[in-house]
């Protein structure tokens, strides 16, 4: 046999294989898997309840909507405690682990669904849990929530945070839990990732020794092309409604973003524009 034949028939075998593994993969799914048909049903209940309130399920498992959470979760080998998947959701592929498989109708899925154009599948995942000096570590960059509501918001600041390079985020006593669905499908993935302390007290996050900036829209601030995000720092979001607090402004030293034409910008982009400048600072600094 040439190497050319050889080539070809091992690459065979790698695709059979593969082949085989799915085919398990689907079949050990299948058989493992539960149907629920009942509104009543306990874990029904308790996902509506989670999803309503903005938050945990009773089992404090956080509720991930959708094939790509799914595939985030499990690229970031998060916790996966159980998937809830309509009838007529093809699983096929997914390597699920010791997480359980429950089928429900279609129609009992959609009553539960928090999208409107549901893809059929809900991933039930234990969090991690982080801890402060995992978010202070070498040369910190922390994102603060003081306030920020929108759960959009909140996952999109995330986001951004995990894409510029920060060691995590802190969301104070009042904002916008991160485990809103929402929230967690704004962050697209990066809270399975990116270290986070919630309903953290004003007091303990300013205590911390690192710098704070606080974002604000014009007045005497620094413009951020001035300011040094190259040493330990945090970088402080308020609400589009309320602003940041007066204790954390007093304890913080206000920076802006220029603008041309409009007051202040949104709080997701004004987050994004602040920890961009950081990162490239931090880049030029090496």
């Amino acid at each position: 046999m040439n190497s050319t034949s050889s080539t070809v028939s091992k690459r065979n075998e790698v695709d059979a294989a593969l082949s085989r593994a799915v085919v398990e993969s689907w079949w050990e799914m299948r058989t493992r898997a539960e149907t629920i048909t009942s509104a009543a049903n306990p874990l029904i209940k308790d996902l509506r309840r989670a999803i309503a309130r903005g938050g945990l399920t009773e089992r404090g498992w956080c509720v991930a909507e959708g094939f790509h959470l799914l595939e985030e979760a499990l690229r970031s080998a998060s916790d996966i405690q159980a998937v809830v998947a309509a009838e007529s959701t093809e699983l096929r592929g997914l390597r699920l682990g010791a997480a359980k498989v429950t089928r429900i109708p279609d129609a009992l899925f959609h009553t539960i669904s928090s999208t409107e154009t549901s893809q059929g599948v809900i991933a039930l995942i234990n969090p991690a849990v982080w801890t402060l000096d995992r978010l202070l570590g070498a040369r910190a960059l922390v994102v603060l929530l003081d306030g920020v509501q929108d759960p959009g918001n909140a996952g999109t600041i995330l986001r951004a945070a995990e894409a510029f390079g920060a060691t995590g985020a802190m969301f104070l006593k009042g904002a916008v839990s991160p485990f809103n669905p929402k929230t967690l499908r704004a962050s697209a993935g990066s809270l399975f990732r990116l270290p986070f302390l919630h309903g953290v007290e004003p007091a303990l996050a300013i205590d911390q020794p690192i710098t704070w900036y606080a974002a604000v829209a014009g007045g005497a601030a620094v413009r951020i092309s001035a300011a040094d995000f190259t040493t330990p720092c945090g970088i402080i979001i308020g609400s589009e409604a309320h602003g940041i607090r007066q204790s954390l402004l007093a304890s913080a030293t206000a920076v802006t973003i220029p603008t041309a034409g409009v007051e202040s910008l949104n709080a997701a982009i004004a987050a994004g524009v602040l920890l961009y400048e950081a990162s490239r600072q931090r880049a030029r600094a090496r």
